[in-house]
């Protein structure tokens, strides 16, 4: 049997979820104002991550692309454990993200994980942990079945390169239009 240092990594993206049942599998993720919500069943080692940028609610997703909202990524999360045979009433939740990465800025971070908190307390989900807010970025690992989580902090070039890696592809900009052109 593989120990947990040595599980195989499934990377979770701005937008995605994973549910895994494998007790070698170590779910990771990179979070600046974004929330992971890491969620299992004790009893049957299920558990998974999300990974969402806006929290969102059931009539703010009118059009736009809902992976990034976390009241879609939540409700994804506790489903894909359900059909995974974990029950409702024995889920636990451990929430990380939701950084002030950048001053200037709106708390969207704050706002991400006061939503995740919420959302899971109306579901009746027990929060055991938390770990959100502050200005530096995460690099987050959960292990599912056993419910162990670790962060590392991100900051500086690391924490630019990080997130640069978690963001979906960007499309080029257009020329400048007072650009030159040699044939």
């Amino acid at each position: 049997m593989m120990t947990e240092a040595a599980g195989r990594r499934v990377h979770v993206i701005q937008g995605e979820f994973k549910v895994v049942n494998d007790p070698n599998i170590v779910l990771s993720t990179i979070l600046g104002s974004c929330v992971a919500a890491c969620m299992r069943d004790p009893v049957i080692g299920v558990g998974g991550m999300n990974h969402f940028l806006l929290p969102g609610s059931a009539t703010s997703n009118s059009g736009g692309d809902a992976t990034r909202y976390g009241v879609h990524l939540m409700e994804l999360l506790i489903n894909g454990l359900l059909k995974q045979g974990a029950r409702r009433d024995r889920l636990e939740a451990k929430i990380f993200g939701g950084a002030k990465t950048i001053a200037k800025f709106s708390n969207v971070g704050e706002q991400n994980a006061a939503f995740a908190r919420q959302f899971l307390l109306d579901e009746g989900i027990r929060v055991v942990s938390e770990s959100t807010g502050g200005e530096h970025g995460r690099k987050l690992e959960y292990w599912p079945s056993s419910g162990r989580a670790r962060q590392y902090a991100l900051t500086g070039m690391e924490a630019q390169r990080a997130m640069q890696m978690d963001q979906r592809p960007v499309p080029l900009p257009k020329p400048v239009e007072s650009s030159i052109e040699f044939f």
